[in-house]
């Protein structure tokens, strides 16, 4: 596995996005996420991904969010920006608006809702690279947008210079081993993965990084795990590994046909911010509910195993 080479390398968690009790953007809040992403020694930041419930915010709500991220990270580490839409057109002005908001980068999906054939996927993404003078990376979630970013397509147009990188959260390790392997022979192709409970065995397959939502809640813990596998302490980074699988369990404190998976993890990563003193409160965007003081009571449980301090 490599580090060297691309910008995209290390830990970039996707931020999550906090709301106040009305629903509105808690820039506060946010910025203290930032912040303590920071201080855990993270190398990128991640704005409007899924963690960032970019889906359920409005184009002011999402051009708010990049300007006080943007705004708290001030250069210290690049800062990418989801342009996830469902088509094109919609991408490259989400895309451009990113850029004109201080963006390194933007990040896109397949299109969706739409049916999609693999010939409209290739030129979606270089579509929005040929609009947008910025590094656009492809963010393979096909359990969200219903189609599989194959290494047959991706890495055609990493050689080409579309692609500056690629979000895999699609679970598929076969696939990622394969994109990995493929993308050696392409200097500053970023592979990160974004499952988050095998970094350790994506790094041994050539990851440059992680995208972990879990990232928010412990970002000191990735990073650990991350410098133990560059300087190949395999042991020490499945150590860490183990622990952050089991403080990944919080995302089913949700009590069981009451929230959708998104839900349930994207709650329990708020609720555990919440409880560590860094955002103000745990509200969703709806139709998603915020997780009640029972399932909070079983998260504080979990951060406690973990080692992680509480306000």
């Amino acid at each position: 596995m490599t580090t060297t080479g691309t910008p995209y390398s290390g830990v970039i968690p996707p931020v999550v996005t906090p709301l106040t009790a009305d629903g509105e953007l808690d820039r506060a809040s946010l910025e203290r996420v930032v912040g303590h992403l920071l201080d855990g020694g993270v190398s990128g930041l991640f704005a409007l991904g899924s963690s960032g419930e970019t889906a359920y915010l409005t184009p002011s709500q999402q051009d708010e969010v990049i300007k006080v991220i943007t705004a708290t990270a001030a250069g210290r580490v690049p800062v990418l920006v989801g342009a996830i839409e469902t088509t094109t057109n919609r991408a490259i002005e989400r895309a451009r608006a990113a850029a004109a908001l201080g963006a390194d980068a933007v990040v896109a999906t397949a299109p969706f809702y739409t049916r999609t054939h693999a010939t409209e996927i290739d030129r979606h993404f270089r579509d929005i690279a040929a609009a947008v003078e910025l590094p656009l990376l492809a963010y393979d979630v096909p359990v969200c947008v219903h189609s599989k970013l194959d290494p047959e397509l991706l890495l055609p147009l990493a050689a080409v210079g579309v692609l500056a990188g690629v979000k895999d959260s699609s679970g598929d390790d076969g696939s990622f081993r394969r994109l990995a392997l493929g993308a050696r022979d392409l200097p500053g192709f970023a592979v990160l993965t974004g499952h988050e409970l095998v970094v350790d065995a994506m790094m041994l397959s050539g990851a440059h990084g992680s995208v972990p939502g879990l990232g928010n809640v412990d970002p000191h813990g990735y990073v650990r795990l991350h410098e133990a596998a560059v300087r190949g302490d395999w042991a020490t980074a499945k150590a860490e590994q183990d622990r952050l699988v089991a403080l990944f369990d919080i995302v089913g404190a949700a009590a069981p046909g009451t929230a959708s998976a998104t839900a349930a993890g994207l709650g329990a990563f708020k609720t555990a911010l919440m409880l560590r003193g860094i955002i103000a409160t745990n509200v969703m965007s709806p139709p998603m509910r915020r997780l009640d003081a029972e399932e909070t009571h079983v998260i504080a449980a979990y951060l406690d195993r973990a080692g992680l301090s509480r306000a």
